[in-house]
C-alpha cells in the first residue's frame, strides 16, 4: 500500500483548502487506484495547542507528535495552506519546523495553497517551493492555488483549476510509481552538488582574501 498523507493547515469550517486537498487526494488515489492507496488526512486546527506546546518544548509532544511520525512515514505528501501576508499561514510552518530533515529527504510532495485573489498564487514558488526544498523533498512540478473565482470555473485563466489539480496528481503519481529510491539517490545528488558548490565557493573567497593581504603588503 501507498502511504499517502494530506496536510490541511485550512482553519475555517468549511475550508477551502480542505476542499482544496480533499479534490488533491481523490485525484492521486484515482490515478494510482483506490486499492493501492492508504490515505490520511492531518487537520493542524486541531493540532494548534500541541503544536505551540512543542514550539515551547523545543520537540513534538501529544497529538503532534503523532502526525509528526504519520508525515515522517508516508510514501508521499500533499500540503494546502491559506494565504496570510503573501506566505503560508504560521501554523503551517510551525508544523514542518518539528518534522526531521532527514526523514523527509525524497519524499515526493505535491504543494497547493488557496487565497481570496489570484495575485497570491506566486506563493507556491516563493514561499513553499523552498520550504520543501530545504527539507530535500521532491515537489512536483505543479503547483496548485485555488482562489475564490476558480471555484466558480469563471478565473479566465488557461486552464481551470480541475485540470491544474490533474495534471499535479499525475504527476505525484509518477513519482510514486518512479519508487522512492530512484526519487532518495536523485535528493543525495542535490545535495552533494550543494555540498560541493559550497566548498568551491569558499576555497573562492579563501583565496580572493590571501591576494587582497598580499596587496596591501
Amino acid at each position: 500500500m501507498i502511504r499517502l498523507v494530506a496536510v490541511n493547515a485550512g482553519l475555517g469550517e468549511p475550508s477551502s483548502t480542505r476542499m482544496l486537498v480533499d479534490r488533491l487526494v481523490s485525484a492521486v488515489t484515482g490515478v494510482l487506484g483506490e486499492n493501492r492507496v492508504q490515505t490520511t488526512t492531518i487537520d493542524l486546527r486541531d493540532l494548534a495547542v500541541d503544536l505551540g506546546r512543542s514550539m515551547a518544548a523545543g520537540f513534538a509532544t501529544g497529538a503532534a507528535r503523532a502526525a509528526i511520525d504519520t508525515v515522517q512515514g508516508a510514501d508521499a505528501l500533499i500540503v494546502a495552506t491559506p494565504v496570510f501576508n503573501a506566505s503560508y499561514s504560521g501554523l503551517f510552518k510551525t508544523f514542518f519546523d518539528l518534522v526531521d530533515v532527514d526523514e523527509m529527504a525524497a519524499t515526493p510532495v505535491l504543494i497547493a495553497a488557496t487565497g481570496g485573489s489570484p495575485r497570491h498564487s506566486m506563493v507556491l514558488d516563493h514561499a513553499l517551493r523552498p520550504l520543501f526544498g530545504y527539507l530535500r523533498m521532491i515537489v512536483v512540478p505543479t503547483g496548485v492555488y485555488a482562489a475564490a473565482e476558480d471555484w466558480a470555473g469563471g478565473s479566465g485563466d488557461t486552464t481551470t483549476l480541475g485540470d491544474r489539480i490533474d495534471r499535479a496528481a499525475r504527476e505525484l503519481a509518477a513519482l510514486l510509481e518512479s519508487g522512492k529510491q530512484q526519487s532518495r539517490a536523485f535528493a543525495d545528488a542535490l545535495s552533494d552538488n550543494d555540498s560541493q558548490n559550497d566548498t568551491a565557493a569558499e576555497s573562492a573567497g579563501i583565496a580572493n582574501f590571501a591576494r587582497l593581504l598580499g596587496g596591501s603588503g
